[in-house]
């Protein structure tokens, strides 16, 4: 006799949002084994606040929120984990390593590609539909922003962290969660 599955106990918006963090670790760890080639570089936003991120005091206290990184010229020590990726960046030409975990990751861009990615986008229950919304209202004027930021990076800077209060230009695609979501 065959078992009925309801479709409410399907997780796709999770099965999804996994992928799309698999995506970011295999990225990641390409750059941490061969480097970054040509002009790629990584755009990551995450949230300070998650219970496994670790930084220096004082750049949660600049960021209690969220902080968005540069992945290009000038980071060391990229370590891939499955649940986790630690690096060491340079703040204000002073070493600081960050150990971040996947879970922490809201967003992933590399616009050498013009790629994105947006985490974090599916309501797990109606409560959190507003919230949801929100973010995709909030993340649209940071996209069309990116590229022009992309073209503004100077080379030689020894910061490669970019720091929430500057906008990104704008991107190609973004895929988002959204999709999946009830109506």
């Amino acid at each position: 006799m065959a078992e009925t599955v309801e479709t409410e106990s399907l997780r796709y918006d999770k099965w999804v949002e996994e992928a799309l963090r698999d995506v970011i670790r295999r990225a990641l760890r390409q750059a941490a084994t061969s480097g970054l080639p040509g002009e790629h570089h990584f755009f990551i936003t995450f949230q300070t606040e998650n219970s496994g991120v670790e930084m220096p005091a004082s750049l949660r206290a600049e960021h209690s929120n969220e902080m968005t990184i540069v992945l290009q010229h000038q980071f060391e020590d990229l370590i891939v984990e499955p649940n986790y990726f630690a690096l060491t960046l340079s703040f204000s030409g002073r070493p600081s390593r960050l150990v971040i975990p996947f879970s922490a990751v809201t967003s992933f861009a590399d616009p050498s590609v013009n790629f994105g990615l947006q985490l974090k986008m599916m309501p797990f229950n109606e409560d959190e539909q507003d919230g949801v919304e929100n973010a995709i209202a909030n993340l649209e004027p940071a996209l069309d922003d990116i590229s022009n930021f992309d073209k503004n990076v100077d080379d030689d800077n020894d910061d490669d962290a970019l720091v929430e209060d500057e906008e990104p230009d704008k991107m190609g695609e973004v895929i988002a969660l959204d999709a999946f979501r009830k109506k």
